[in-house]
């Protein structure tokens, strides 16, 4: 089942076809969709590695020009959010807009839930985007291709590895009848949690063994300083999460995973 269920969350989070026979031989429940949760870090895997294969690939082509980071950076973001259908970033917009006004939990979530995009949520991706680019050139400037490259991987796998943590100690709040988040809402297991755990461990234990002097610490420090915000943030304005306030916590995440190693280069 374990590869079953890694299927079925590449299928979910990503635009990368699992159709056919594979389709029928990885099946679908709300309890397989459930247990899929696990691997969001193996989606990390999925996404980062391809776009570090991308991101560094264009280093390697482009001239050696001050602008080269910024172009691969941008076409290396640019791919991960096609790769991802927005799904994330989209996650983000929509919990700016619910949450960047002082309105009460209710609201809230009824504007979470509106398909429109508000001025919170227009900022909110400008500057994730942004943020994303110009830290991702400076790793590049400051550490090298090759470092910015695992960078851009590692911070896809942790950052998919802390919205666990909000599942595992927070309640699905919101129209759990219609939201897309709620076969992932119950608290995650612990077998599940061990899961996603050894998934990122394996990949910073690729980055360490790749880039054995980088300061991964403080990368991590990052991750899990962005982590007990957008808890905190949850918890205090919704009283649990959303699948929306998920999509946040990883943009987050990757966002001051990359700042935290940018910080201690």
């Amino acid at each position: 089942m374990f590869f079953r269920h890694f299927l079925l969350a590449i299928q979910f989070f990503t635009r990368i076809p699992v159709t056919g026979r594979l389709a029928v031989w990885v099946g679908f429940s709300p309890a397989m969709l459930r247990a899929s949760a696990a691997h969001f870090p193996g989606v990390g895997w999925v996404v980062g590695g391809l776009s570090a294969l991308v991101f560094w690939s264009l280093m390697s082509a482009l001239p050696a020009q001050t602008a080269a980071p910024w172009v691969a950076a941008v076409l290396g973001t640019a791919f991960s959010v096609w790769l991802t259908g927005a799904f994330h970033e989209d996650g983000l917009a929509d919990t700016a807009d619910g949450l960047g006004g002082a309105v009460g939990r209710e609201r809230a979530l009824e504007i979470m839930k509106d398909p429109r995009i508000g001025s919170y949520g227009a900022l909110a991706l400008v500057l994730a985007v942004l943020s994303k680019v110009a830290l991702l050139a400076l790793l590049a400037q400051a550490g090298g291709a090759w470092l910015a490259a695992l960078a851009l991987f590692a911070g896809h796998v942790t950052s998919r590895l802390m919205p666990l943590f909000v599942i595992r100690t927070l309640a699905h709040v919101g129209d759990t009848h219609q939201s897309k988040s709620k076969p992932l809402a119950d608290s995650i297991a612990n077998a599940g949690l061990f899961v996603g755990l050894l998934w990122w461990v394996l990949a910073m234990a690729l980055v360490g063994w790749l880039a054995p002097g980088a300061p991964w610490l403080p990368a991590l420090l990052g991750a899990l300083f962005a982590l007990a915000g957008m808890w905190r943030l949850l918890q205090r304005r919704l009283g649990g999460f959303t699948g929306d306030g998920l999509g946040a916590t990883q943009q987050v995440c990757e966002l001051l995973f990359y700042l935290g190693l940018a910080l201690a280069l």
